[in-house]
């Protein structure tokens, strides 16, 4: 299973960036994908996650109306859109893989996710 994330980079605050994951060796449509990030010294924390029906979608309170996730499961890829960044959404991104959820929950903890992408930065300057 590979999960590749990118679109990571420097942006100004206010700014916009679209990151990607592709998904590979995997039944893509049969798994709740979510988004993580972790910035430097801190744990990494929930950014957002959506059922493998793309059918509800769950945001961390500090991304709400900010953020955007979606999922193509014909291109076996999630997307995350983020606009107004902020300098405190520096972190290093990255997409991870879930089979295991319940019903239509949505899985927010990092140890509920089996497969993980290697993570784009993103850096949000003042």
């Amino acid at each position: 299973v590979q999960l590749q994330a990118s679109g990571g980079g420097l942006v100004q605050a206010g700014g916009s960036l679209r990151l990607s994951c592709a998904a590979s060796g995997l039944t893509f449509r049969r798994y709740d994908m979510g988004w993580f990030r972790q910035a430097p010294g801190k744990e990494r924390e929930f950014v957002a996650a959506n059922k493998w029906s793309g059918g509800s979608t769950e945001y961390a309170d500090s991304v709400k109306g900010r953020f955007t996730m979606s999922r193509d499961n014909a291109k076996n890829t999630v997307y995350l859109e983020m606009s107004s960044l902020k300098p405190e959404d520096t972190a290093v991104y990255y997409c991870a893989a879930t089979i295991r959820s319940l019903g239509q929950t949505i899985v927010v903890a990092p140890t509920g996710y089996e497969y993980w992408g290697q993570g784009t930065l993103v850096t949000v300057s003042s």
